[in-house]
């Protein structure tokens, strides 16, 4: 079986949204990637840091989805990282009220000896350095890297994340980002110059405007964002994208363009499940013939005759 590597946060998340909200729930980057691509039946395989009080039945929940969770370190004295935001009535615009990272601060990520065989990586959004040091710790290089970054790390660590990319397969970042990182207002021109970075492939989001995805030898890949009848909170969206694309490569073994195309619409429809319910409820409920009739809602959406 195809093994899937996640490096990234595993915290507590409180959403405010204006269709409800909730108090500490699961929450960080890797939580979402990892139960949006063990969904694939690959080997998903987590490094992570939380404290004492992350409660043993939130490591459950992962587990009972595929997860494995022994690269999760625990410090026993200290506390988990712990966001908290506030979405206002267009759910595009969200204002943080709290961002404690606590144990992830001094986040140091060891890759468990059962875990050097990755097929795939994904590097949520941390660090460059810190994503460049997994890549150090790994006894081989695996097939295909995924890293996602932000406007934050653009603004503060520019050299190391120019590096950092020239070290990975494919970036994933949302078109503010794109913009900010290559100076160009045009997308398909921003691309171009983040490409030129030495990636393979670039997906652009655009929340609830779809996905644009680029290759290095000029293609490009347009994947709309499905119509929702309920939105009830988009934190995680983009990185239930992330792990949907990252695990249906992964079970695919190929990364060819048209596999990569098909990702990008598993990882649509992976974010599209994460919005429908608060947190990640959603993507601990759904299964292959809800993920199937998903899928063939994309198809119709873009289905036509001229």
């Amino acid at each position: 079986m195809n093994n899937l590597l996640i490096v990234g946060s595993v915290a507590f998340d409180a959403v405010e949204t204006p269709f409800g909200k909730t108090d500490k729930i699961i929450g960080g980057a890797a939580s979402y990637i990892s139960l949006a691509g063990a969904f694939f039946g690959v080997t998903t395989n987590v490094v992570a840091v939380v404290g004492g009080d992350f409660p043993q039945e939130y490591l459950d929940i992962l587990k009972s989805r595929g997860v494995n969770t022994e690269g999760i370190k625990i410090v026993k004295d200290g506390k988990s990282m712990f966001w908290s935001g506030r979405y206002n009535k267009n759910m595009n615009e969200r204002e943080t009220l709290v961002t404690e990272l606590n144990v992830f601060a001094d986040f140091d990520p060891q890759v468990p000896k059962k875990y050097q065989n990755a097929d795939v990586l994904m590097l949520g959004n941390i660090h460059p350095d810190i994503q460049m040091k997994v890549l150090e710790r790994l006894e081989r290089r695996p097939k295909f890297i995924v890293m996602d970054t932000m406007n934050f790390w653009m603004d503060t660590t520019p050299t190391q994340l120019d590096k950092a990319i020239s070290m990975v397969d494919v970036l994933t970042i949302n078109d503010e980002e794109a913009r900010q990182l290559s100076g160009e207002y045009s997308l398909v021109n921003a691309a171009k110059k983040i490409i030129s970075k030495g990636l393979r492939y670039l997906i652009i989001k655009k929340g609830d405007n779809g996905a644009l995805l680029f290759s290095n030898d000029g293609k490009m890949f347009f994947a709309p964002a499905l119509p929702m009848n309920n939105v009830s909170d988009p934190t995680g969206a983009g990185d239930s994208f992330a792990g949907g694309f990252c695990g249906y490569i992964t079970k695919k073994d190929k990364t060819d363009w048209e596999t990569v195309k098909s990702a990008v619409i598993a990882g649509s429809v992976m974010g599209s499940f994460c919005c429908e319910r608060f947190g990640s409820e959603n993507l601990q409920l759904i299964n292959k013939q809800m993920f199937d009739l998903r899928v063939k809602q994309f198809e119709e959406l873009t289905s036509f005759k001229f």
